[in-house]
């Protein structure tokens, strides 16, 4: 490891669940930020943190801070992460790194220009399980890959003011929830060479529920849903000529899976249990990449981020869903 001094920009949920995990992992956080002074104080009381900035512009400028953990809604990640990035500090950015290609394309081109990491904080991709997905998949156990299916689906507010309902604020299913398993897909079988989509939308404007159909390199496909009012197994599968992977629920949070062959032999059984949520994985391997001067990660480059933010704008354009201000 690097001894990296982490900084955590805000504190919601999504903050406490990260830093928690840093914690069980014995990471240093060295500072958090928030627009409310009283609101950092209270989150570094909780996490023994040293610091507490009530802005975030004195969480990037503090000098003990090597990393920032951008922890913002996704409409403020661009600007959050410019500022980290210009004030010399790597980025972990959670997921969706933006609202769009062009907002990611900007925080990659910052990072390249100032040599630091710009990280996407899709930590299902580090978990135990995922890493020997790969290396099931890199061995061809599964012959050749024709079909991937992945669902994320949860039962949440109808409120429209809601995060994950108002546009303001990037809301959706898609972003929130079906960026898990496009990356997945995408994780397996490349990037989509065609893509169509199909979406219910809320009277809130955004998107209540979302399917996808990708055609990707070779002709495989696979198929993803997503929704935001009504919670189902939120299992995945790979299906492959010679064998098949099917991961238990939920999929995309440490858990168990199995190899299966056609006739319905098991080839191998996987328990993804960890200590806490999981999300200490990604930040082991930010420390790591750091250590070797690495500005994209191995596991998810950069690039490939951009990309599926990409694919996310198609699958919007298809749905008839803009953000405000044409995001």
């Amino acid at each position: 490891m690097t001894g990296l001094h982490w900084g955590i920009l805000a504190t919601g949920g999504i903050a406490h669940a990260f830093t928690s995990d840093l914690r069980t992992a014995g990471l240093d956080v060295a500072a958090v930020g928030s627009r409310s002074i009283d609101s950092a104080r209270a989150f570094a009381e909780q996490y023994g943190i040293p610091h507490a900035h009530g802005s975030y512009e004195e969480l990037v400028a503090d000098p003990d801070v090597d990393i920032v953990y951008i922890a913002t809604p996704h409409p403020a990640h661009v600007e959050n992460a410019l500022l980290a990035l210009d004030h010399g500090k790597h980025v972990l950015v959670e997921k969706p790194f933006t609202l769009n290609e062009a907002e990611a394309g900007r925080i990659r081109d910052r990072a390249a220009e100032k040599g630091l990491l710009a990280m996407e904080a899709m930590w299902t991709r580090y978990l135990p399980h995922m890493v020997r997905i790969r290396e099931i998949l890199a061995a061809g156990t599964l012959g050749e890959v024709r079909v991937v299916s992945a669902d994320h689906t949860q039962k949440i507010s109808t409120d429209p003011q809601h995060r994950l309902n108002a546009l303001e604020l990037g809301g959706g299913a898609l972003l929130d929830l079906g960026i898990y398993p496009v990356s997945f897909a995408v994780d397996v079988l490349g990037l989509p060479e065609r893509a169509t989509a199909f979406a219910r939308i809320s009277d809130a404007g955004s998107d209540a529920e979302v399917a996808t159909v990708f055609v990707h390199p070779g002709g495989a496909v696979s198929t993803t849903v997503s929704s935001s009012r009504g919670a189902g197994a939120n299992v995945a599968q790979i299906v492959g000529t010679e064998a098949r992977i099917e991961i238990d629920r939920v999929w995309y949070t440490p858990t168990t899976f199995r190899v299966v062959g056609p006739d319905g032999t098991v080839i191998e059984e996987f328990d993804g249990g960890v200590d806490g949520r999981g999300m200490q994985f990604q930040a082991l391997a930010a420390e790591r990449l750091v250590a070797e001067g690495a500005t994209s990660s191995d596991v998810q480059p950069i690039d490939e981020t951009v990309a599926i933010m990409g694919v996310l704008d198609e699958v919007r354009r298809q749905i008839g869903v803009v953000y405000p201000g044409g995001r």
